[in-house]
């Protein structure tokens, strides 16, 4: 008898030590603290999409700032020394020459005047394509944003979890050694000890699960604000109330990143129609040359002791027929105005469609969350009874697991509903593009 009622203490004296600090594999240097707004800071400056958006925003008014020198002339000097080992002759003599240096610099400059309209065909794009960057750089900030708001929350929300874990044990804990207790005062049956003794091994197996993913879930931060080691995730005292909606669905159409994106591309692509008929016109060009060559020291920069020779020239040229090449690039640019025109009415359709299933579920997220707050409630009150039954030995060890496992459910649960608030909201706020 001494035996048996010494065997649950041994199984609890080994699943503690299983799940004792020293049985857990080392998880390095201490995680790095941040709060949301350094978190997204961070991972704004090093996420590797964001610099690609930064990027093409700077090719993009590169190219509008091209697109406007285009108007301006184009002008170019030289000048050059030379120094030959032949003699030359005098001329008209048979006398002969030492070898002398020659110098000779020149200025020329040219302006297209006019070219069937393609320069301003391709301000318009370069100016759509300016937009379209610079709507897409926006737009990737937010999907950052929401990357970043995500791995947060997951940190966050694991990190309440294994609070959750902690306290099943605590619970499995004393469970237990009420049921060892009842047993040697021959109160309780071995099963009571027995089920008390796996249902404390599945709660330190829960909590080394939960422990894990907070690990993992911290990494993840890590590498979305670009820093080597695990990230803390400082949480925010404040939880957002449900945000007024009623006129958000107008307002986010006409100012989404992706619609404004979408659209903005399909005006460049509109003017890249113009600019392909612009082939069909003459093209007029006036340019201006000016040069000077001589023998003796040249005074820089002007090179004025030399005589000057310039010349003025006006230029037609005018394509009257390349082989259809012409209306080859007249309907590519057709066909890609007409598809950019459908994405873009497909973008304002897909952001109408994520509008609709945000906001039902962000409502959703904020009514789970008082839900699952009142199922904590019923279920700590139902293990209060059970444990209380129990006691007195007018309920069973099952039905007191079963209550436990209910309520470690519920927590979990209420957990899992307040951060799919946060993420819902998040995703809403990266659709229309601006903080709810």
């Amino acid at each position: 008898m001494t035996s048996v009622r010494h065997h649950p203490t041994a199984a609890l004296a080994a699943i503690i030590c299983l799940g004792m600090p020293g049985a857990v594999a080392a998880q390095g240097q201490a995680p790095l603290e941040v709060t949301l707004a350094e978190a997204i800071r961070r991972s704004l400056d090093v996420q590797p999409a964001m610099v690609q958006a930064r990027g093409a925003a700077r090719n993009a008014g590169a190219g509008e700032r091209s697109a406007w020198g285009a108007f301006l002339p184009t002008v170019s000097t030289s000048a050059s020394a030379s120094r030959s080992n032949t003699s030359s002759f005098r001329t008209g003599t048979t006398d002969t020459l030492p070898p002398l240096y020659s110098y000779s610099g020149g200025l020329s400059a040219s302006l297209v005047l006019f070219d069937g309209f393609s320069r301003f065909a391709n301000l318009r794009s370069s100016a759509a394509t300016q937009d379209a960057a610079v709507a897409g750089l926006v737009n990737q900030r937010y999907q950052t944003t929401l990357a970043t708001q995500q791995a947060f929350f997951a940190a966050l929300a694991d990190e309440e979890l294994v609070r959750v874990a902690e306290a099943q044990v605590q619970r499995a804990r004393q469970q237990l050694q009420i049921s060892v207790n009842k047993f040697q005062a021959g109160a309780a049956t071995r099963s009571d000890t027995l089920t008390s003794t796996v249902d404390l091994g599945t709660a330190q197996l829960n909590l080394l699960q939960a422990q894990a993913s907070l690990a993992t879930a911290q990494a993840a931060l890590g590498r979305q604000i670009g820093v080597d080691q695990r990230v803390r995730a400082l949480p925010d005292t404040t939880f957002p109330p449900l945000p007024d909606t009623t006129a958000l669905r107008p307002a986010a159409l006409q100012a989404a990143p992706l619609v404004n994106a979408a659209e903005a591309q399909a005006r460049a692509a509109g003017a890249q129609v113009w600019s392909a008929r612009s082939q069909y016109w003459p093209s007029l060009i006036v340019s201006y040359s000016n040069s000077r060559t001589g023998t003796g020291s040249p005074s820089l920069p002007l090179f004025g002791t030399y005589p000057e020779n310039f010349t003025w020239r006006f230029g037609l040229s005018w394509t009257l027929f390349n082989g259809f090449q012409r209306e080859q690039a007249q309907v590519s640019a057709s066909v890609a105005r007409d598809n950019a025109a459908a994405q873009a009415a497909d973008a304002r359709r897909q952001v109408n469609a994520q509008l609709t299933q945000q906001l039902a579920a962000l409502s959703t997220a904020y009514v789970q969350i008082g839900i699952a707050g009142a199922n904590v409630v019923a279920a700590t009150e139902a293990l209060r009874v059970q444990q209380e039954r129990y006691r007195v030995g007018a309920g069973t060890q099952l039905d007191e697991v079963t209550a436990e496992a209910n309520l470690t459910q519920a927590e979990v649960n209420r957990v899992q509903a307040r951060y799919n608030y946060r993420i819902a909201r998040a995703q809403l706020e990266a659709i229309v593009g601006h903080a709810l």
